[in-house]
């Protein structure tokens, strides 16, 4: 349990060279260069930005070409695809795809141009069903669509109305001129939207016919085609399938680029490496023939990097103790098995300026709760077999996903010894199964207790846990003290507090409050309760006489003392948090015994078995994921609230190197150091 000791590094070296020594550390990725460094009169910032500009719109180009790809080639994988880690590099391949870069660039502008001509053609095709959806009511008119006349006569297309009929529309021109003549209408189709109608009439009478529809709702087509409307469907038609064999070659074409697939992603990431490059270029402050890199790295590089940059280049690297007033970035090294509880003290905060790394202390106590939550060895067994499984067979998966899976293969351990303590196994699924098929009941006796028949025992025991919890904050906390050669905080901020309320637990114990709650009698010798009497009393004065002792005002110091004391109250509250371990681990015993006394509700036989295997699987399923969640979520937050709130604060900055952050691939070997072409 450590936060390895940082370095502080300075490096001024010729302007020239500035390129290819961040290339090289960036293939070390031991340095984490500072990029908020304040300009002078001689030393300014050269603007980079066109160029990481174009590197970056390289990534995206090429990403989105994988996108593609994988669209309409999309790659085999199996459900734990994830877990198997990315495919690693090597300096051939990089090699490769620097000499061929610009063929894969253009490969990936064929990409996109293909994905674009797929666009139009679909953009075509749902244009054409449009049309045809808007040509259906016309199919049934067999004159072409931009017919307008004869010599003698004029043809009105149009719409009407929905709901009309022949009749209706003839109705509306003989009420408004009883004398015409020479007309003719015909409902060629509708919808629900219109009546679609074709009227013929001579030319000496067209206008006023004309005129007479607009009034009722008559609008001419706005559709023009030398084709009648089912030759017009038929051309659309014909159309459509031309665009679909369009897109069928042009997706077979893409399918044949996705042999490149692995390419791609390589050259993705060298390009994603070089603007990474450029943005912290941009960063340095130069003069006219020389630069500097200010940055940190660990204790235990420091000399390697030095040796490195000497080794190559003509510089001065300066490495020393990180200033008083400014905060190192934070790099923590555990051993593995405590290594997997990382991630859950990043996700509060790493340790801030001066403060240790409790992530140690802390996972004893996560698997040890995590397991008196979820407390059921079958559960355990699972959760440990299928952890142990997926880490020795996916070696390669994600950093941080492996130490997830590690932590709870930890957990697993944790609840399978919970479990044979208290006697759960799935529940009584042992004792529902030999009572229903077997008629002959045989139990998975607890070695401890069944917190179902003593549900106040372990109440007992969960607030002792917590206790026990919140002494290991305190008592942290007074490690700091002591590290830091401050023995009046230690006495003051923790000692009393000790002393506090281990008083008042020794004098509630003899109670019969106390009795009746643990079902138990204490009967305390008359010294060791004086000495409770004492350790109470004097706790409480420390902590009155001292807990403002920063300020003079003796009023003001003792009002603050008599404050403090008032977090006795805090301490009650965070004591009764611990109630939780039993409310989760009775709903685990409780859950699984109601799923088993369902699933055996049919009976025996082969019906009864074949009822019993689904609702045990199903209900035992959701029992483990719904309470496995339940443990996970309130064993961090009294990680978060309980303990670290009694000494730890976090806030600290992760230590994040220049490296070859890639997306796809892992990089093997160092990235051969060579600059990009102008083109």
């Amino acid at each position: 349990m450590a936060v390895l000791p940082m370095k502080k590094i300075e490096i001024c070296a010729m302007k020239r060279d500035r390129k290819a020594i961040l290339e090289k550390l960036q293939s070390l990725g031991m340095v984490e260069i500072q990029t908020d460094n304040e300009e002078t009169d001689d030393f300014r910032k050269m603007s980079t930005t066109s160029q990481r500009a174009k590197y970056e719109k390289r990534v995206q180009n090429t990403d989105e070409a994988l996108q593609i790809i994988d669209k309409y080639a999309p790659e085999e994988k199996s459900i734990f695809a994830s877990l198997e880690g990315r495919q690693e590099a090597s300096e051939a391949d990089i090699q490769e795809i620097i000499a061929g870069r610009w063929d894969y660039n253009r490969k990936v502008k064929k990409i996109q141009e293909i994905s674009k001509d797929i666009a139009g053609c679909e953009a075509g095709i749902v244009k054409c069903q449009v049309a045809i959806d808007g040509l259906a009511p016309w199919l049934n008119m067999d004159i072409p669509i931009n017919t307008t006349g004869t010599e003698k006569t004029d043809v009105m297309i149009g719409t009407m109305p929905p709901g009309l009929t022949e009749t209706d529309i003839q109705g509306y021109i003989s009420s408004a001129e009883p004398e015409i003549a020479g007309y003719t209408v015909t409902v060629v189709g509708s919808d629900k939207d219109q009546t679609c109608m074709v009227a013929i009439a001579i030319k000496t009478v067209s206008q006023r016919v004309e005129e007479i529809l607009r009034s009722h709702g008559f609008t001419r087509i706005s559709y023009f085609s030398k084709r009648t409307p089912e030759q017009k469907t038929d051309k659309y038609r014909a159309d459509i399938r031309e665009f679909e064999q369009w897109i069928e070659d042009k997706k077979n074409e893409l399918v044949s680029m996705a042999d490149d697939r692995d390419k791609l992603r390589l050259l993705a990431d060298y390009y994603r490496i070089r603007a990474d490059k450029y943005k912290v270029l941009g960063s340095l402050l130069q003069s006219k023939s020389t630069f500097v890199i200010s940055g940190y790295v660990l204790e235990r590089d420091a000399d390697r990097v030095v040796a490195v940059l000497n080794e190559n280049f003509s510089l001065m690297a300066d490495v020393y103790d990180v200033p008083e007033d400014e905060a190192a970035p934070i790099q923590l090294q555990n051993p593995k098995m405590f290594a997997s509880a990382e991630g859950v003290l990043e996700s509060f905060g790493l340790p801030g300026k001066g403060e240790m790394d409790p992530t140690t202390p802390m996972a004893i106590f996560y698997i040890f709760l995590f397991g008196l939550m979820l407390s059921d060895a079958a559960y355990g067994l699972i959760i440990f077999l299928a952890c142990f499984i997926l880490i020795r067979k996916f070696p390669k998966m994600e950093n941080g996903l492996q130490k997830s899976l590690r932590l709870f293969m930890y957990c697993g351990i944790s609840t399978l010894i919970w479990g044979i303590l208290f006697g759960g196994f799935f529940g009584d699924l042992i004792t529902v199964v030999s009572r229903t098929f077997f008629h002959h009941e045989v139990t998975f006796k607890p070695v401890w207790f069944a917190p179902l028949d003593d549900p106040m025992k372990l109440l007992l025991f969960s607030l002792l846990f917590g206790l026990i919890h919140l002494f290991g904050g305190l008592a942290l906390k007074g490690y700091m003290c002591l590290k830091k050669g401050d023995a009046k905080s230690f006495i003051c901020d923790v000692l009393s507090w000790f002393m506090l309320i281990t008083g008042l637990v020794l004098m509630l114990m003899p109670t019969e409050l106390f009795a009746s709650i643990a079902q138990m009698q204490f009967n305390f010798p008359g010294w060791l309760k004086n000495t409770s009497y004492g350790l109470a009393i004097v706790g409480a004065a420390i902590i009155v006489l001292m807990s403002g002792r920063d300020h003079k005002n003796p009023v003001l110091r003792l009002a603050l003392g008599l404050y403090d004391i008032y977090n006795l109250t805090g301490w009650l509250s965070d004591l009764l948090s611990y109630s939780r371990l039993l409310a989760l681990g009775l709903a685990t015993g409780v859950i699984a015994q109601v799923i088993n006394q369902m699933g055996s509700m049919a009976g025996d036989g082969i019906f009864g078995a074949i009822v019993f295997i689904i609702v045990f699987i199903v209900g035992h399923l959701f029992n483990l994921a719904i309470n496995m969640l339940g443990a996970y979520v309130h064993t961090c937050r009294l990680q978060y609230v309980e303990f670290f709130g009694k000494f730890y604060e976090g806030g600290g900055n992760p230590f994040r190197p220049f490296r070859e952050n890639t997306k796809y691939v892992d990089i093997v070997l160092s990235l051969i150091h060579i600059s990009e072409p102008t083109r």
